[in-house]
């Protein structure tokens, strides 16, 4: 089974209707009100959002580039700060979301990043353990989170983070995306310090790596380490770019069959 796209759509309807006894000038007025209201509040539940047109972070593919990521978002809290920072420095970033955590308030955040030129991918729904499920629970999974994603972004994701990186072939054979993995300095642990951070992703900085970071709630840390990792990377040269871009730097395409069945993250892990 592979999955499938899924375009959300929704409509709502409100009817109103007057009741009551008697004829009369102020009786066919009120039926002219709520027969107005109705049509006016139901034009404005049908209406469609604007589409979100996402700025072009141009970059030079002669360059160096890196590309951050950004698991178990989104929030109210970090991801907005970490946007921040990438506007702040005219940077990209690609986001895997969580779909229990895209909510009306988090969506925000996930319609700005978009509209930043960052990517928005696919996390998981529940962030479990999906290598331990049925293939139709494997399948809500994903088909849940990317509906959510569409509905805010229009866009398909095309890439899928699972959880812990644990995979198997059920996995590989009912998502029908490409499996990404990523570099990372175990950000998600509040032991680890600001300076390790830094250290760390310095350390892992070469042409074409994935960097995995968290814009988890509360991971001040990561915040304040970003502070001095984004402008570090710049200054050495590195370019930030998304996932889409990072590959297309180095003539590799994410559909391609050699990545089919396997973790990517471009460079030799070390």
């Amino acid at each position: 089974m592979k999955i499938k796209k899924l375009t959300a759509l929704f409509m709502g309807a409100m009817l109103l209707a007057g009741c009551g006894s008697g004829s009369g000038k102020s009786g066919d007025k009120a039926k002219e009100t709520a027969a107005g209201t109705s049509a006016a509040e139901t034009a404005a539940v049908t209406e469609e959002p604007e589409p979100i047109v996402p700025k072009v972070i141009e970059y030079d593919p002669e360059k160096p580039v890196i590309a951050l990521t950004f698991d178990d978002g989104p929030n109210t809290t970090i991801t907005p700060r970490v946007l921040d920072l990438l506007e702040e420095y005219n940077a990209a970033a690609t986001f895997f979301l969580i779909g229990d955590n895209i909510n009306e308030e988090s969506a925000e955040s996930v319609r700005r990043a978009y509209a930043m030129g960052c990517e928005i991918e696919n996390h998981s729904k529940t962030h479990s353990y999906m290598n331990k499920m049925e293939a139709e629970d494997i399948v809500a999974e994903v088909n849940e989170t990317n509906e959510k994603i569409i509905a805010i972004t229009g866009v398909e994701p095309k890439f899928f983070r699972p959880p812990y990186f644990a995979v198997n072939d059920v996995m590989y054979d009912n998502i029908d995306m490409t499996f990404i993995s990523g570099l990372g300095v175990d950000d998600w642990n509040s032991k680890v310090t600001v300076e390790k951070r830094i250290d760390g992703v310095m350390g892992l900085a070469q042409d074409g790596v994935i960097i995995l970071l968290h814009d988890v709630d509360g991971n001040y840390q990561t915040i304040e380490a970003l502070e001095t990792i984004i402008p570090k990377l710049q200054e050495e040269g590195y370019q930030l770019v998304t996932l889409e871009q990072l590959f297309e730097a180095k003539g590799k395409s994410p559909s391609d069959e050699e990545f089919r069945y396997k973790l990517i993250s471009l460079v030799d892990e070390y």
